[in-house]
């Protein structure tokens, strides 16, 4: 399970997504999550599914990629999807005890949980197509204005970006140990649920141990390189949008504008 979890990944390519300004991807991300709230229809939702497979195409990561970052959060899209399919109220198909399945929990229940997937594959596939670092410039440049109010925009965008950079580390020291555990006769796998819990902490403690020297150590190499913020850094490679940048952005903004049109319509 833990080898699933793909996300803060980063698949380097050439493909026209790679190539994209880390701005006009966080741009189209925003207004393809808003896209997905918006649409209410088979033919709003068909219409962001064909964006997310041309994403897909476009980008060139396999499709494989994105499903397999699903399987942790599975739980979470099934356990959504069967509460709407039973607590929405409406046209009764069939009732026993206090459950009720209605037609329109059918359809919320289906609309709800093809949702939660598409954001999630969406999303991964601005990771796995932007490296950490051009995610920083990108998150500092689009919340530069916020910089005249004092907001330490520079350190938010380094702590998210350090963030994303050490899931996969994280997840790899993880399983070494749980590998480690399961060598000296632990058992992550039977029992009771009191009892899996119990078997997780000789894992949390030494993860625990291990996250908190890392950090040590990026702290300690960030103060040999004389690093102080982003007061007065200048940048090796500067962000400049680019005539593709503009052409994708409009094109995200002409669908979202259909999908609130045909939202508007009722289709």
């Amino acid at each position: 399970m833990l080898k699933d979890i793909t996300l803060g990944q980063f698949f380097p390519g050439t493909s026209l997504a790679h190539r994209l300004d880390p701005r006009s991807k966080i741009i189209i991300t925003v207004v393809y999550i808003v896209g997905l709230f918006c649409a209410e229809s088979f033919v709003s939702y068909g219409l962001m599914a064909a964006l997310l497979v041309t994403g897909v195409k476009v980008s060139g990561v396999a499709p494989k990629a994105l499903v397999k970052g699903l399987k942790p959060v599975l739980f979470i899209i099934c356990f959504t999807a069967v509460l709407n399919l039973f607590y929405t109220p409406g046209e009764i198909l069939a009732q026993f005890w206090v459950f009720k399945i209605t037609k329109e929990g059918i359809f919320t229940a289906f609309f709800m949980a093809l949702r939660i997937s598409m954001l999630i594959m969406g999303t991964f596939l601005l990771t796995y197509t932007t490296s950490p670092i051009a995610l920083t410039d990108g998150l500092e440049s689009l919340l530069g204005p916020l910089k005249k109010m004092k907001v330490p925009v520079h350190e938010l965008s380094m702590m998210m970006s350090i963030a994303l950079r050490f899931i996969p580390t994280l997840i790899e020291e993880t399983d070494k140990i749980m590998s480690a555990q399961k060598a000296r006769g632990a058992d992550f796998e039977s029992g009771s649920l009191l009892d899996r819990a119990k078997a997780l902490v000789p894992i949390l403690v030494p993860l625990f141990i291990s996250a908190f020297r890392r950090a040590d150590e990026l702290a300690v190499a960030m103060e040999c390189r004389c690093y102080h913020g982003g007061e007065g850094r200048t940048k090796l490679h500067v962000l400049r949008y680019h005539a593709r940048d503009y052409l994708v952005m409009g094109a995200y903004a002409a669908i979202l504008a259909s999908v609130l049109t045909l939202a508007h319509f009722g289709l």
